[in-house]
């Protein structure tokens, strides 16, 4: 068939298009025309995070020790070998405290020692014994004067091991063994210090631990080894709801 068309044909037939043929351009879309809708993403399939956003708080990032907290944004967690030097320096710490306060009992207790008498030559058989007993009441004062001094000491030092580890966490979320490594107890949810509740649970949890001649004390000591979510919180701290970081 010739082209343009024969002007015998009634029906004004369109040529046949092909190679060769002029190709109608599609309309372009402009004002007026009904744009096409941008496609809903699937229900439950992840969105492709866009470059620069924040992740959620919680999160690890990408398995390289850090992750992100409420108001501290991007932090590093404390490596194991950090957390076992800060609480070998916490043990050297306490250790000197506990040999002074035993060295100053163990003065107290020789001085106590060096006052006892031997009133077994005073002791008259038929005659008044008053300056014996008075010997024995004298020894049994010293007796009784070590003995409260033994318990005031025992005193002291669990009230220091409460008041140390408890209240520095608590109040400013590192002990000086924690804080010689750079380490800081902070709250998962808040990223704050623990306060008083978050500290005492975490400082409780390995004395409870302790009475089973310290095996359970070495067992929370050593579960962040066991935590499947990368964080390293051991039970004392997933219990308290707390992270060890790097500062």
């Amino acid at each position: 068939m010739s082209y343009p068309p024969d002007p015998n044909n009634p029906y004004g037939q369109q040529p046949p298009q092909g190679y060769g043929y002029p190709q109608q351009a599609p309309p372009a879309a402009g004002y007026g025309y009904p744009q096409q809708p941008p496609q809903a993403p699937a229900y439950g399939v992840p969105q492709q995070q866009a470059y620069g956003y924040a992740p959620m708080p919680g999160t690890l990032q990408a398995n390289n020790g850090y992750i992100n907290l409420h108001h501290l944004g991007p932090v590093k967690l404390a490596t194991m070998g950090q957390r076992f030097l800060a609480r070998l320096i916490d043990g050297l710490a306490i250790g000197a405290i506990v040999a002074l306060v035993m060295a100053l009992g163990l003065a107290s207790a020789l001085g106590i020692a060096k006052d006892q008498k031997d009133c077994s030559g005073l002791y008259s058989y038929g005659g008044s014994n008053s300056a014996y007993y008075d010997c024995l009441n004298s020894n049994n004062e010293a007796a009784a004067g070590f003995f409260v001094t033994m318990m005031v000491m025992v005193g002291v030092l669990s009230l220091f091991n409460l008041l140390y580890e408890w209240l520095m966490v608590s109040f400013a979320g590192a002990t000086l063994g924690k804080m010689a490594m750079g380490l800081r107890v902070v709250k998962e949810s808040t990223g704050q210090v623990p306060g008083l509740g978050g500290g005492f649970i975490r400082f409780i949890i390995p004395i409870v631990g302790a009475f089973l001649c310290y095996i359970g004390a070495a067992l929370v000591y050593l579960s962040p080894f066991f935590d499947n979510s990368g964080k390293l919180q051991g039970w004392h701290d997933r219990a308290a709801g707390t992270l060890v970081i790097k500062k």
